[in-house]
C-alpha cells in the first residue's frame, strides 16, 4: 500500500527530557492512523514535528515520498488539542481570515464555508463572537477551518474533546467521509471506542518509544487468545460446572441474558478447534451464547503498556 507519510528514526529532546526516541511509522494513503499512548508519551510532540511547529533533533519525515518541506504545510490540516481561535472576533470574519491564510481566495472560501456551515447546521453562528460559543461549538468552527482547504493529510489531536456524544458522533462520521473521499487522517485520542470504530492502523507510543504498530485487525489477531464467552443452559448445573472446570481453562464471564445459564470464558489450546468445544457443550445442555473474545483496542493498549 502506498504511503503518504513516513517518519524514520525521529528523536526529540527538551533539555534532559527525551520526548521521542527513534520513532518510525508509515501512514498509508487513504487510511485513518491512530497515534495512541498515555499522557506524556510523546504523541503531541510527534504531531507538532509533522506540522513543523518544532523540528526533530534527528531523523526524517517524508510526505508523498519527498522530505517534508516548509511549503508542505498547505497540504496539511491540523487541529491541535490546544484550541487557537480569537475569542473577540466574529466567527465569519475569523474563518474567512484563516481560510485565506490557507491559500483560498475570499470567493472560494465563502463557497466552501457555506457548504460546511450548512452541513454542520451552524449557519446562524456567522455573526457570533467566539467567546459567545460553548467549547463544543467553538470546536466545530475549528474543525471546519482544519478541513476547509481540502488537505491530503489531516491531523487531529483529541478531536472529540469538548463534544457531547451526539456531536462527537457527527464529527466522527465527517472524518470517515473525508477518508472515503481520499484524505489521509492521523489522529490522537484517549477514546478507545473511537479507535475501534475508525482506525485502520495504529501506533502505540509509551515513554517516548514506539512499542507497537501495524494494521489494527492484524494486531487484534496477534493478541487473540482462543478464548470464548459461553452461556450454557443445563438442568444439572452443579455436575456440568464441575466437568467443564476439570476439562478446560475457565475464567468468570458476565454478560446479560434472560436465562439462568452457566457463564464462562473458556480458553482452548492453540491448535484446538472451537467446533470441538461447541460439540462438547451442546452434549451437556443448550448452548445459548458462544462468542470469541476478541481483544479490544483498550485491552491491547493496557496490556502492552503494562508489559513495557
Amino acid at each position: 500500500m502506498e504511503k503518504l507519510l513516513k517518519a524514520t528514526n525521529v528523536s526529540k529532546s527538551f533539555g534532559p527530557y527525551k520526548a521521542l526516541n527513534n520513532i518510525s511509522i508509515e501512514v498509508p494513503k487513504g487510511s485513518i492512523f491512530g497515534i495512541l499512548g498515555p499522557n506524556g508519551a510523546g504523541k503531541t510532540t510527534f504531531l507538532r514535528i509533522i506540522n513543523q511547529i518544532t523540528m526533530p533533533d534527528s531523523g526524517e519525515v517524508f510526505l508523498d515520498g519527498k522530505p517534508l518541506a516548509p511549503d508542505d504545510i498547505r497540504h496539511i490540516g491540523y487541529l491541535p488539542e490546544e484550541r487557537g481561535l480569537y475569542k473577540t472576533m466574529k466567527v465569519g470574519e475569523q474563518v474567512l481570515y484563516l481560510a485565506q491564510l490557507k491559500g483560498l481566495s475570499k470567493q472560494e472560501a465563502k463557497i466552501r464555508l457555506k457548504y460546511w456551515f450548512d452541513r454542520l447546521e451552524i449557519g446562524d453562528w456567522w455573526d457570533k463572537k467566539i467567546q459567545e460559543l460553548s467549547k463544543g461549538m467553538a470546536q466545530k468552527i475549528q474543525f471546519v477551518v482544519t478541513v476547509l482547504h481540502q488537505p491530503k493529510l489531516l491531523i487531529f489531536d483529541e478531536p472529540f474533546s469538548g463534544f457531547d456524544p451526539i456531536n462527537a458522533n457527527l464529527i466522527k462520521d465527517e472524518i470517515l467521509n473525508l477518508r472515503d473521499e481520499g484524505a489521509t487522517v492521523i489522529f490522537s485520542t484517549h477514546r478507545m471506542e473511537s479507535v475501534e470504530e475508525m482506525c485502520d492502523h495504529i501506533a502505540l507510543i509509551h515513554k517516548s518509544n514506539k512499542i507497537l504498530d501495524g494494521k489494527l485487525i492484524d494486531i487484534k489477531r496477534a493478541y487473540r487468545s482462543n478464548t470464548y464467552e459461553v452461556g450454557l443452559l443445563t438442568e444439572n448445573k452443579e455436575a456440568v460446572n464441575s466437568l467443564i472446570r476439570e476439562r478446560f481453562d475457565v475464567s468468570p464471564a458476565s454478560f446479560k441474558s434472560i436465562n439462568d445459564e452457566l457463564q464462562y470464558k473458556i480458553k482452548i489450546p492453540e491448535k484446538a478447534s472451537p467446533n470441538e468445544l461447541v460439540s462438547f457443550l451442546t452434549s451437556k445442555g443448550q448452548l445459548n451464547h458462544f462468542v470469541e473474545v476478541i481483544p479490544s483496542a483498550s485491552d491491547i493498549f493496557i496490556e502492552t503498556v503494562k508489559n513495557n
